[in-house]
């Protein structure tokens, strides 16, 4: 019997959402209810609501600004679907609109590619794939656009766990409607050189500790990479300088220097490996190598025999290839599900003001996630 209680009832001002209309009309309505990261109680609502009307096959439940919905019907596998309901702030580019550029449709605004466009497309099929081959659970989440302590995923996978098993999981993160497997862990560094400080128009008597980081700054300029590749998809690493910082006045010897340092690692390689690395490679120099944040990757997991099946049903014109930032597939991973990334729009016109999605990459992935549910969804 599906639970009706709710840890954060609705407001009752929550704008209706009606998952059956057209999916580029369902992803206009979503886009149309601003929520920032901290801001997105009313989109929460809207979708609790739309799944308590229209889904009566589905388990919902309510936690803070997360709605999980599930079903129960003792099948031997489950599939999580998950995506987030919060945006970066708006850069005037609200309400949404349609245009025609370079023969194609496209829904423009805030959040249309990053990712309420997944968000519509899980929220269209939710409440049509009543009976799909597999047992499913759908996750709309908060506070995925700040910082990870404040991601609710945090907060369900330390406190309710059991609301996030599953034996494969999608993520609705923008792939233009391909499948980007697994994510690369990443790491931030902090590395400081130490100096005497002094008059600049007598030098002598310091240290400069700027010109210290010039040899660090010479190691990662010859650094080369490596290419991973993992279940026949290849991991592209990453380790660059992206801020220095030093120096307290014009006529001032710098004491203190130092280089923020962004390691991105292939899924193969933990996080006490990745800080090793970075140390071997700077071994030698006069600095001090601190670690401020860290986030370890996930694993293709295409080889499992969910994500056989998903692999086959989206279709062999569907491209494969890795996911070569970090997402929250990684959170899965660490409880064990292998995940996957799939959802409309380019990811690369993510968080721009220009940021959109082709209409064809909605239908896409509604088509493709829908034959994958065993599930019939209007073709236009």
């Amino acid at each position: 019997m599906p639970a009706t209680s709710a840890a954060t009832p609705p407001t009752g001002s929550a704008p209706a959402l009606d998952p059956f209309a057209d999916i580029v009309d369902l992803t206009a309505a979503i886009v149309d209810v601003p929520s920032v990261s901290g801001d997105e109680r009313a989109l929460a609502d809207a979708v609790e609501q739309a799944l308590r009307t229209h889904a009566p096959h589905l388990e919902v439940i309510r936690d803070g600004d997360t709605v999980i919905a599930r079903t129960d019907r003792g099948l031997d596998r489950r599939v999580l679907l998950a995506g987030h309901l919060d945006t970066v702030p708006i850069a005037d580019n609200l309400p949404s609109h349609r245009r025609e550029r370079d023969g194609r449709e496209e829904l423009v605004g805030r959040g249309s590619c990053d990712m309420k466009g997944g968000v519509a497309v899980l929220l269209a099929l939710a409440v049509r794939a009543d009976a799909a081959p597999v047992d499913l659970t759908w996750v709309f989440y908060d506070h995925e656009e700040v910082a990870a302590a404040d991601n609710s995923l945090t907060r369900l996978a330390a406190e309710r766990p059991e609301l996030l098993q599953a034996d494969f999981a999608i993520l609705g993160e923008p792939t233009s409607a391909g499948v980007e497997g697994g994510c690369k862990g990443t790491m931030k560094l902090e590395v400081t050189a130490r100096g005497i400080a002094a008059h600049s128009a007598r030098d002598w008597v310091g240290d400069n500790a700027i010109h210290h980081l010039a040899p660090v700054l010479g190691r990662l300029a010859d650094y080369e990479a490596r290419r991973a590749v993992i279940d026949g998809l290849e991991y592209r690493e990453c380790l660059n300088v992206v801020a220095i910082s030093g120096g307290i006045a014009g006529n001032v010897i710098p004491d203190r220097a130092s280089a923020t340092l962004n390691y991105r690692f292939a899924p193969d390689t933990s996080v006490a490996q990745a800080e090793a690395h970075v140390r071997e490679v700077l071994s030698g120099l006069d600095v001090t190598i601190e670690v401020t944040d860290a986030a370890a990757g996930a694993l293709p997991g295409l080889d499992t025999p969910a994500a056989r099946d998903f692999l086959a049903a989206i279709g062999e014109g569907t491209s494969v290839a890795a996911k070569q930032g970090w997402t929250d597939v990684a959170r899965f991973s660490a409880l064990g599900t292998p995940a996957v990334n799939f959802g409309p729009g380019d990811p690369l016109l993510a968080h721009t003001d220009d940021e959109h999605v082709p209409t064809a990459d909605l239908r896409h992935a509604l088509a493709g996630l829908a034959r994958f549910l065993g599930t019939e969804v209007p073709t236009a």
